[in-house]
């Protein structure tokens, strides 16, 4: 079949895809483009976590994608089977062949229920839930609704990179809170494991998140991964990775486990000559452009820059890459960087979130002018309303004028 040929092609009509697009659009409406992405519903996946918890309902966070993608954007319905950047060509499952001038390659990550032995046979009953796909975060909150006094929580966090790096420890609060409104926390057991060392990987939130589990007696275990589950039996098989007791096994009963899928780029790209050794696009962390193929570029969950992977890093990177392929089509040298920003608001209850900014290196860089390790009810109203009404109207409609982060705040003056 011949090639169709697009100046640009993005695979992916994620977040990311769609805010590119939307971007280039509205700045550089000649430029033909196209977005390959076989799905036809695009869900705001932030807000799972409150879905979960049974704030907020999932039909809120799904939208068609024909109505995301903007007017003039070809819309390929189709997924990507195979790249050859040497021949600026993109095979698709299909069969079909398109070419382009500039790639952008932003097609998420997968959920690896099977790598957890037993998970992916009992997901979705026998208590064993996780807000990380819509198929399962409804179970989430059927399973919260059930607890009762004596009952044993359980959730888990696997090893990074994963989507959202609060998220596993978000459901927990949001659990400890139900519980305690119903008055049965102190008869019931919360207990928080991650693969990791600290709770959080940014120094100056973990001290606010310690102290978070403690007010709500949530027991949580370092260094230590899910391995397996026995739904019949209720039980969840942890192994140490730390060197003390490394590679040992226990198993911990449970009424309701909330999993954390361990997270990986898809297999085509890992067999693509996109991807790094360990699988993900290589790209230039500052611009990210490809670091062999010039005219590619990658952003999102996908791509090898070492920032949190968050929606608000896509609101960064997106007008970064979208910038630097109109300065490249009009002959100019692109001068866009991106710094590593992320944000997580983390939710430590049902009307309460510490909003968690940074850049690279874990420096921490807030919006408000306040004291971002503080839960506060502000941080919790931006979670639920004023972040999702950013995510659909602005941002994902091309709008790039954000307020500043501090990028000169001082960890000590934060008391």
């Amino acid at each position: 079949m011949a090639d169709r040929h697009h100046q640009v092609l993005i695979i992916g009509g994620g977040a990311a895809g769609i805010t590119v697009s939307a971007i280039l659009h509205r700045r550089a409406s000649h430029l033909d483009i196209a977005i390959v992405e076989p799905s036809q519903d695009h869900y705001y996946q932030p807000a799972l976590t409150l879905v979960g918890a049974g704030a907020y309902r999932l039909a809120k966070t799904r939208r068609p994608t024909s109505g995301l993608i903007p007017p003039g954007v070809q819309w390929v319905r189709d997924s990507a089977q195979r790249f050859e950047p040497e021949a600026n060509r993109v095979v698709l499952k299909s069969g079909d062949n398109l070419t382009y001038d500039y790639l952008v390659v932003c097609t998420g990550v997968k959920l690896d229920w099977d790598k957890i032995t037993g998970l992916a046979e009992t997901l979705g009953t026998n208590g064993v839930c996780s807000n990380y796909s819509p198929n399962s975060v409804n179970y989430t909150w059927e399973c919260v609704q059930k607890l009762k006094a004596g009952d044993k929580v359980v959730c888990t966090q696997p090893p990074m990179p994963f989507k959202c790096p609060g998220a596993p420890q978000k459901i927990a609060y949001l659990i400890a809170d139900r519980l305690r409104r119903r008055g049965i926390l102190d008869k019931c057991k919360i207990d928080f494991f991650t693969h990791a060392p600290a709770i959080f990987g940014v120094p100056y939130f973990a001290r606010a998140l310690v102290k978070v589990a403690s007010r709500y007696g949530i027991g949580v275990h370092y260094q230590q991964q899910l391995v397996a589950v026995n739904g019949n039996a209720k039980t969840a098989t942890f192994e140490f990775v730390g060197e003390q007791r490394k590679g040992e096994k226990e198993s911990i009963p449970f009424d309701l486990l909330h999993v954390t899928p361990p997270q990986s780029p898809h297999d085509e790209i890992k067999s693509s000559p996109l991807a790094n050794a360990a699988g993900w696009i290589d790209v230039n962390q500052a611009t990210l452009q490809h670091t062999k193929f010039a005219n590619v570029y990658s952003l999102g969950d996908v791509c090898s820059a070492p920032n949190s992977k968050t929606a608000a890093a896509v609101r960064k990177q997106a007008p970064v890459v979208a910038a630097a392929i109109i300065a490249r089509t009009a002959g100019e040298a692109p001068s866009r960087v991106y710094d590593g920003y992320a944000s997580c608001p983390l939710t430590t209850g049902l009307d309460r979130a510490i909003l968690a900014e940074f850049v690279y290196g874990g420096k921490v860089t807030p919006t408000l002018p306040l004291r971002p390790s503080k839960e506060r009810w502000i941080g919790w109203w931006i979670k639920v309303t004023g972040l999702p009404l950013l995510y659909w109207h602005y941002m994902l409609k091309g709008f790039v004028l954000f307020p500043r982060h501090d990028t000169e705040f001082k960890e000590d003056s934060a008391g």
